[in-house]
């Protein structure tokens, strides 16, 4: 057989359902032998969306997340997508073809060393260099990739090594399913003493916390404990919103209401939680809070993040022991935490949400789209300014409810991350809001919507430029000056592309919108006029203000 009939054999074996891909002519060995397997390839229209996919089908089923692109510009078309994985804990495999290795005929033609590029973005970038070694470089990638942290690895196979012979001998590796090991004894006890001394714990809930075992011991150490708890933004729907116990989510990186609750805090407890996505130096800037890491992994360093003890093991477990080990203790002075959340449920829920003016305001926006969605449906974030108001006032019921980056936080990501959430969750209905500058970098993926029938609806919010750009520079105190753009007809763009397109002409109609597009059976485009004037009230104004 041919070494691309063995790597193709070992990705089959390794589970894989779906490859993202943009093929070019270095892969055609290696796609004709994909061909004769059960693995669906999803053509993508730029190689960054196939790396978006591949990242949100990791971050939703755990498994490596597949992309294929060739070498040289589709390889580095792939590069933002790939960090996004990374940053973001999502595992993720990225396979990329090469020239010939040993006689190249076209010379450097689009040769670049992108082994070497994808090291900085991976946890692992290797090239294969003869076909035995294949079922070993694809088990230690996958392997690795689903290892704590989770991330990205990357294979590159050039076209000689895919057309080699190789005996039937080699086989792939058996998928072994790696066990995480649990906390010690002894660390359960210094852990459990330290929140019996403790006069007023806080819980801050991370990305790396949205796993079902987490999810559901977390709760119950919540109810045993009546500790109270605060998620970032990539760890909202841990704790359900609907608990007694949820102080919902930080917003933007600055002090917000919830960070009261922070300051009065002498021990934070950090679960799954990663310096990438909400600094340390928000919520522990005068360095004196005591912290207890629970996580898979050791802490990263950080100058803010010094914790004072680290319980290392599977968190979920670790979160089972610790409730044996407290027994009969409980948190009693939570008088201004009840207070404060009764003051955050006001701030966040009902503040705004009737609000009829137009272009319509984000708490409006959010409040409707809180609506059109069922608690188990699924929302995604492109990323700007709406990415903050969402994280604030969005309430968050599950884990992989809620897509967002707040990781790389790279633009163009919504529309090719709800796709694959569809293929994903089929039934769930799927939401993206994005803006029209991150729109208009992945519009072309609305022809992948399309032609797979995925009935994802997207909501445009417009504001004709860079709104998250232009409120920095604001603050800043400069000019207005190099943020804004023109848009197209969002509704005629959409439906040239087969879908439908809807324009919201009053606040009134946005709420019967959604629901219809989310009940269709083809991708719905809802184009959204949004007034940003509250950003420089809310973010400068209001929350700059804050006195505990």
């Amino acid at each position: 057989m041919k070494a691309a009939d063995l790597f193709a054999k070992c990705l089959e074996n390794e589970g894989v359902e779906y490859i993202f891909a943009v093929p070019g002519e270095e892969n055609l060995t290696l796609l004709e032998s994909i061909r004769k397997t059960n693995i669906r390839v999803i053509v993508n229209r730029h190689e960054q969306a196939s790396a978006f996919m591949a990242a949100t089908y990791g971050r939703l089923t755990g498994k490596p997340g597949v992309c294929l692109a060739t070498l040289g510009p589709g390889a580095t078309n792939l590069i933002t997508g790939v960090a996004h994985a990374q940053l973001g804990g999502m595992p993720l495999m990225a396979i990329t073809g090469q020239k010939a290795i040993r006689e190249n005929w076209q010379a450097t033609f689009q040769v670049i060393d992108v082994v070497d590029i994808m090291k900085p973005v991976t946890k692992r970038s290797v090239q294969i260099k003869g076909p035995k070694s294949i079922p070993k470089e694809i088990r230690s990638s996958f392997m690795v990739a689903t290892t704590e942290r989770q991330g990205a690895a990357h294979i590159e196979l050039p076209e000689d090594v895919a057309s080699e012979k190789v005996g039937s001998m080699f086989s792939p590796h058996e998928a072994v399913k790696l066990r995480r090991p649990i906390a010690e004894k002894k660390g359960i006890k210094i852990a459990a003493e330290m929140i019996r001394n403790a006069r007023h714990p806080i819980i801050i809930i991370s990305s790396r916390a949205q796993r079902n075992l987490v999810k559901q011991n977390l709760r119950k150490f919540c109810d045993q404990t009546n500790i109270y708890a605060v998620h970032t933004q990539l760890g909202k729907g841990v704790l359900s919103d609907d608990h007694k116990n949820s102080l919902f989510a930080f917003g933007i990186h600055k002090k917000d209401y919830v960070n009261c609750a922070i300051d009065r805090s002498d021990l934070l407890i950090t679960v799954g939680y990663s310096i990438t996505e909400y600094p340390p130096s928000i919520w522990n800037p005068k360095l004196d809070k005591k912290i207890l890491h629970i996580d898979f992994t050791p802490a990263e360093p950080d100058i803010y993040y010094p914790p004072q003890f680290e319980l290392i093991g599977d968190i979920g477990t670790s979160f089972a022991l610790l409730a044996e080990e407290l027994k009969g203790y409980r948190f009693e002075d939570d008088s201004y935490i009840r207070k404060l959340k009764r003051k955050l449920e006001k701030k966040l829920f009902e503040e705004g949400a009737g609000d009829d003016a137009f272009p319509m305001r984000p708490r409006r926006i959010i409040a409707d789209v809180r609506k059109a969605l069922g608690k188990d449906d699924i929302l995604v974030l492109d990323n700007g300014i709406y990415k903050m108001w969402f994280s604030r006032h969005y309430r968050t019921y599950d884990i992989g409810t809620f897509l967002v980056d707040n990781a790389l936080a790279a633009m163009g990501g919504g529309i090719p991350i709800a796709l694959a959430a569809k293929l994903v969750h089929p039934h769930k209905k799927v939401l993206a809001v994005v803006g029209d500058g991150g729109f208009m970098m992945s519009v072309q993926e609305l022809e992948t919507a399309v032609r797979l029938g995925l009935n994802v609806a997207i909501l445009v919010l417009k504001d004709d430029g860079y709104g998250f750009i232009k409120w920095k520079q604001k603050s800043m105190g400069y000019k207005d000056f190099a943020l804004d753009f023109g848009n197209p007809n969002f509704v005629k763009l959409a439906e040239s592309f087969g879908a439908k397109g809807v324009r919201i002409k009053k606040a009134s109609e946005l709420l019967p919108a959604l629901r219809d597009a989310l009940s269709g059976n083809s991708p719905v485009v809802i184009e959204c006029p949004v007034d940003y004037s509250e950003n420089e009230k809310m973010w400068n104004g209001e929350l700059g203000s804050i006195r505990c």
